[in-house]
């Protein structure tokens, strides 16, 4: 069954009583037991007695006029690379099994909390957010929603964030993105993935992969739920605009890097809706971004998630090598490899890379793309090194090229049917234009999601 339930119907179900949070929390929980179903592969902990009790205190708040927001009482799921007070951040590895329970909030927690959420538990990822394709070894991967009887990769690394949302184990999903990990898995599901400018929301209380490109963004069941979500993790007034017209929109279509090796029913599915926006008037130029030529070579020897998640790891790899997933250790370990003069060069080379494209992308509304150039693999082809190789670089390429030039990016589901191959449409923009991103994005998904 596919959930379609908003934060915005949610809100309203809830202000107008017919529902509770009890009930909400009840029905995800469900959900999250169903023997049949990919919870035991999707979260990795939960709390049933915390989550119905603050389920409980939510609907007495709103009893009493005192719901501290809308939403409050609607579930959602954490991803487990954020530190929840007295629970352990394991990060998707068996290397910190042993941690010590996190003593404080994460600042995105402490926020969600606030709004009165209920954090209905931790998902599922690839471990230590080192793969664009979801693969965990140590607690299995869960399964994506599409041809879900073959058994094909959910896309990561908030792997189990998107499957909770399409599966009904939560209604919103906060991820991180440090690559696409929040935008590959929600086109690889149908769903809606956000990543802010990096400066947007607040790493404090989250595990790092790439300090210099993380960013902390929602997965949801539309553009509006993810506004209002960044509006609670970034700690800003939702002030949402006017979707504009179509017809007085002008995207650029990046032409280079964005569609080689493209799967042909990827390259149909965004032809067709690039189709249906010039149909709706918008002006579509096709052009050559010569910074997203540049960012293979300069990430050639592991680029900043490497050298960052070398610096972090280094100590932990000294006593629990083993008990990493060989794949991840033996690309953080590329860091080690790395000299001081790499790493500058790196900054060097992404400050040019950031001002050509922000002086690029300027004249236009959104510059579009396909989010990934592949269909979700099965996951029997991602047993071999090899070809686990190829298609994580292919599924991580398109919103890496967004992250090297810290702009912001939501993916847009496109697929046609029921049963269509799941693809997204990535929309970007230059850093800090995050508010006019939303707004185009309600404008295109209007035409390109319904």
């Amino acid at each position: 069954m596919k959930h379609t339930s908003t934060l915005a119907s949610l809100a309203d179900d809830l202000a107008n009583g017919r529902t509770t949070s009890r009930q909400l929390v009840e029905a995800c929980l469900e959900r999250i037991a169903d023997p049949a179903g990919e919870g035991p592969r999707t979260m990795i902990a939960f709390d049933r007695e915390a989550a119905l009790a603050s389920a409980s205190a939510m609907d007495e708040l709103r009893r009493s006029g005192a719901a501290p927001s809308a939403y409050a009482g609607i579930p959602v799921s954490i991803k487990d690379l954020f530190d929840i007070r007295g629970q352990q951040t394991r990060a998707g590895s068996k290397a910190l099994e042993n941690a010590p329970a996190a003593t404080a909030d994460a600042t995105i927690v402490a926020r969600l909390r606030q709004a009165g959420f209920v954090l209905i538990g931790r998902t599922n990822m690839s471990e230590f957010a080192y793969s664009g394709l979801g693969f965990n070894p140590h607690y299995d991967t869960p399964r994506n929603p599409w041809d879900r009887k073959t058994g094909r990769a959910p896309g990561g690394s908030s792997s189990g964030a998107a499957i909770s949302v399409t599966d009904g184990m939560a209604h919103a999903a906060i991820g991180t993105d440090t690559g696409g990990s929040c935008r590959i898995p929600a086109a690889f599901t149908g769903l809606v993935g956000f990543k802010p400018t990096a400066a947007r929301v607040p790493l404090d209380g989250c595990l790092p992969l790439a300090t210099s490109l993380d960013s902390i963004g929602p997965i949801a069941r539309s553009v509006a739920c993810c506004e209002t979500l960044d509006s609670i993790l970034s700690g800003t007034p939702l002030a949402r605009r006017d979707a504009p017209a179509l017809n007085r929109l002008r995207f650029a279509v990046a032409t280079n890097v964005a569609f080689d090796d493209i799967d042909d029913d990827v390259a149909s599915a965004f032809d067709t809706a690039i189709a249906r926006l010039s149909d709706a008037g918008a002006r579509i130029d096709r052009i050559a971004v010569p910074e997203f030529s540049r960012v293979a070579e300069i990430n050639a020897k592991g680029g900043f998630p490497a050298a960052e998640s070398y610096a972090w790891h280094r100590e932990l790899i000294e006593k629990a090598a083993a008990k990493y997933d060989p794949r991840v250790l033996v690309r953080i370990q590329r860091g080690a490899k790395q000299t001081a003069a790499d790493y500058l060069d790196l900054v060097a080379q992404r400050r040019t890379l950031i001002a050509g494209a922000t002086q690029r992308f300027a004249p236009y509304d959104a510059v579009l793309m396909p989010t990934v150039a592949i269909l979700p693999p099965r996951l029997e082809d991602l047993v071999d090194d090899g070809e686990f190789g190829r298609l994580n670089l292919l599924s991580l390429r398109n919103c890496t090229l967004i992250n090297m030039i810290d702009g912001c990016a939501i993916s847009l589901p496109i697929a046609r049917g029921d049963n269509a191959a799941p693809v997204g449409l990535m929309l970007a923009k230059e850093h800090g234009q995050d508010a006019t991103l939303f707004a185009v994005a309600s404008a295109v998904e209007s035409v390109v999601s319904r």
